[in-house]
């Protein structure tokens, strides 16, 4: 038996108990009021979206005759309380048995538990979410299942309707309840390229797949539809312990933006190469190197198809000066010079630990040497004094966003004041 635990529009409430608020009752948005009306809320309290406004709207949306408050990200503040609420969630579950699915969000085991507490797991999950609330003002809802997927669907679908925001589900009234459930994006891990290519042959409901020729569905999504038939069914085999156990074949690194603005081909340019320092900071102070880059670039207003090209390395590194070289040429041959730039994404990947490093017949391993002792050097200053305590000369140009990247977490601001 699983839980699954949300906390209920989780930085709105955060914000409302800081202000004195009732988090179900208070009209309040997250967004940054410094940005522009285009700017994305981060979250609305139930009380709002009660009145038709949407979850991650634009602030633009919001519809003018709605009074509301308006407080500004502090995503340092929003870590702490979630710190809190794990800490809660150990006063009953031992650590093994979560699994921490986001900030706002845990999957609980509770098979062995039950007994212990002799409680149902609709009592456990009404004592843990009293005890949030009680400790800290937040308001959680939560779905029980007999596996993970049919706790994360009675928490989206179900447990919203209950006066008590505690749903329950099981295979069997998985189907009783939900096979003709629609629209079908409301179950997990089903968006609207999935449900589209569904409903193309007709298909909308999850009693639907579980009846359609499975041959069709792996023609249509590859081994995916494993993942899709056994939903369809209220089947799912993995477990929080096989969660804790998996370590992926490959890892990578990887750093993107949303520019506030479109970037000129310089810009952009300027952008990747202080992405390309941070990232290889991040190499040196974990111990890693990597041989094969990754570019991603979208451009303004969807002018040009997106720009996804990969480089491989004759060298295994973290070096920033032969790393950038590498994407710079990258840059320079592929990315258009007169359509701007929005979106960049920059990956390492095939990560490895240092011991693994090699160098090709043109490496100079002393200069390669006394390279890292200075990113060594670089991270002993920001650690001690702060991310903006020492910063290249490039981070001071107009263009840059360095600067200000290193206040936020998350890409908003991180202050608790």
């Amino acid at each position: 038996m699983y839980l699954c635990i949300d906390l209920k529009s989780f930085y709105a409430s955060v914000e409302c108990v800081e202000r004195g608020l009732d988090p179900m009752t208070a009209h309040l948005v997250v967004a940054d009021p410094e940005r522009e009306n285009s700017t994305i809320c981060l979250a609305v309290s139930p009380a709002l979206r009660a009145e038709g406004v949407r979850n991650r709207c634009r602030v633009f949306e919001i519809p003018p005759h709605l009074s509301y408050v308006m407080a500004a990200p502090r995503m340092q503040l929003y870590i702490r309380y979630s710190a809190d609420i794990y800490s809660i969630y150990l006063k009953y579950i031992a650590k093994e048995d979560i699994h921490v699915y986001s900030v706002d969000e845990a999957f609980l085991d509770v098979t062995d538990y039950l007994a212990l507490y002799r409680m149902t797991a609709r009592e456990l999950a009404r004592r843990i979410m009293e005890d949030i609330q009680t400790s800290l003002g937040i308001p959680a809802a939560c779905g029980a299942g007999t596996n993970l997927y049919l706790a994360k669907v009675a928490l989206d679908i179900c447990a919203k309707h209950m006066p008590d925001r505690i749903a329950s589900l099981d295979e069997g009234s998985y189907r009783q309840k939900l096979w003709d459930h629609r629209p079908i994006t409301d179950f997990w891990r089903v968006g609207a390229g999935i449900a589209g290519r569904l409903a193309s042959y007709g298909i909308h409901t999850m009693r639907q797949v579980a009846h359609t020729d499975e041959a069709l569905l792996y023609r249509l999504f590859g081994v995916n539809a494993e993942y899709l038939i056994d939903h369809a069914w209220g089947r799912e085999p993995v477990t929080i312990a096989d969660i804790h156990a998996y370590r992926p074949q490959n890892s990578s690194l990887s750093n993107g933006q949303v520019l506030m603005r479109d970037y000129s081909y310089e810009e952009g340019l300027l952008i990747l190469k202080e992405m390309a320092d941070l990232l290889c900071l991040e190499l040196t102070e974990r111990g890693l190197v990597t041989n094969s880059l990754s570019l991603y670039v979208g451009y303004s207003g969807r002018r040009l198809p997106s720009l996804h090209k990969t480089a491989s390395m004759t060298v295994t590194t973290d070096s920033v000066r032969v790393i950038t070289e590498y994407l710079v040429r990258l840059y320079e041959q592929y990315v258009d010079r007169v359509v701007p730039v929005r979106r960049i994404l920059l990956s390492f990947n095939n990560v490895a630990d240092v011991s693994c490093e090699q160098y090709d017949l043109f490496t100079d391993p002393a200069r390669i040497e006394r390279e890292r002792k200075l990113q060594h050097a670089v991270l002993d200053i920001k650690k001690k004094f702060g991310k903006n305590a020492i910063l290249r000369g490039m981070d001071l140009q107009s263009a840059a966003t360095t600067r200000e990247r290193n206040q936020q977490i998350g890409g908003h601001k991180s202050g608790e004041s």
